[in-house]
């Protein structure tokens, strides 16, 4: 692994293959989630969708803690049911609540509402119960510079990237997102004791380097520049 301090507010963790990266990102989750539980008796975990995750989430799911002090969220959730393909809750389901891991709570944001934005303010409230702040949020990104939900052609991109904001969870709706979206507030997101990118592929590398450099402030870079704490970014070609 090279390791390297690249700027104020993120860390650079580079590896040499993707089984290497899912190894070390577990290993290191593990340990922030037993810290957790032995400091307050609970942890509580966000983790994102997509395709990227999935070898991270199968050597996650090995690693024998405490998993049934542990309570797994989403970052993230398309507006699907599980049943979908395309539901970040089945994803998890398959490679992480697995194993070891299968003994975790998992509190879904998905649920049927009339409304993707009666969805997000119910979610808001049952959400309040969780043991916050996350002990650990992991974050992906898209070419465009994307993280959680937070697209750049959101039509309520402020709100999603408010530091301040009061809500847990909330609405999203994109074009380049396709289906409408529940995401976390960065306020949530950033408040993690420990905030992850997990990236992978020349092509994310240049898309992050392109976002952390001049231009038009891309959504991963406001979360960045607004976490109190150095994001660790995760990356293997």
């Amino acid at each position: 692994m090279a390791r390297e301090q690249l700027n104020a507010a993120y860390n650079w963790n580079g590896f040499a293959d993707r089984p290497e990266l899912a190894a070390a990102l577990a290993d290191h989750v593990a340990g922030r989630l037993t810290k957790a539980i032995a400091e307050r008796g609970t942890a509580l975990l966000a983790v994102s969708g997509g395709t990227t995750p999935a070898k991270f989430f199968a050597a996650l799911s090995a690693i024998p803690i405490a998993w049934d002090k542990v309570t797994v969220t989403l970052i993230d959730e398309r507006f699907v049911p599980p049943s979908s393909p395309r539901s970040n809750a089945a994803l998890v389901a398959a490679n992480l609540l697995q194993n070891a891991a299968s003994a975790a709570r998992f509190v879904p944001l998905y649920h049927e509402a009339a409304s993707i934005e009666d969805a997000a303010a119910s979610d808001s409230e049952a959400l309040k119960s969780l043991p916050w702040p996350l002990d650990v949020a992991i974050l992906g990104m898209g070419a465009d510079g994307h993280t959680a939900s937070f697209f750049p052609d959101a039509d309520n991109l402020p709100a999603l990237l408010d530091p301040s904001s009061p809500r847990i969870v909330l609405p999203v709706h994109a074009p380049s997102g396709g289906e409408p979206r529940l995401t976390l507030s960065m306020a949530r997101i950033i408040d993690a004791g420990f905030v992850a990118l997990h990236i992978e592929g020349d092509d994310k590398r240049t898309a992050f380097d392109g976002a952390m450099g001049p231009g038009a402030r891309k959504p991963i870079r406001a979360v960045i520049d607004a976490a109190p704490k150095a994001v660790e970014v995760f990356w293997a070609p």
